[in-house]
């Protein structure tokens, strides 16, 4: 089974149902054919990834997800780190008047889909990006 790791920085957080989303997570990479060697979920901040932001990307903005790809070949075992803001997660969830859990499991993917060759620069591929967020999400049975 591959390493999918949960961590945290400077937030008071626990994920629920480990196992399961582990699995889930293997199952989305498996179906699109890659398999995955280190998957590292680290929970922030918004100030903690504003700071990665500026300082790994040159942005200086918020946002949910920041994905780092540790491959030097892409067509090799996914192994990266991503770091996701819970004070972005909470505040989009009430925007889409969503659940935490529920938008916190689409931010998830959708950094899995990133490194599974999903693109969501045009509205295209942020059309294409939606639909398969929406499909890994319904593999999820929590």
């Amino acid at each position: 089974m591959p390493e999918i790791n949960f961590f945290t920085e400077e937030v008071n957080f626990e994920l629920k149902h480990k196992k399961i989303i582990r699995q889930w997570l293997h199952d989305v990479s498996a179906s699109n054919g890659q398999t995955i060697d280190a998957l590292n979920y680290i929970y922030c901040s918004d100030n903690y990834l504003l700071d990665v932001n500026q300082q790994y990307l040159n942005h200086d903005y918020f946002t949910d997800i920041i994905t780092f790809d540790n491959r030097d070949d892409l067509s090799a075992p996914i192994s990266a780190d991503l770091f996701i803001s819970l004070d972005r997660v909470k505040d989009n969830a009430s925007k889409q008047d969503a659940q935490f859990e529920h938008e916190l499991h689409r931010v998830m993917v959708h950094g899995l889909l990133h490194l599974l060759g999903q693109n969501d620069k045009s509205p295209e591929e942020q059309k294409e990006m939606t639909k398969r967020e929406e499909d890994s999400l319904s593999l999820l049975h929590i």
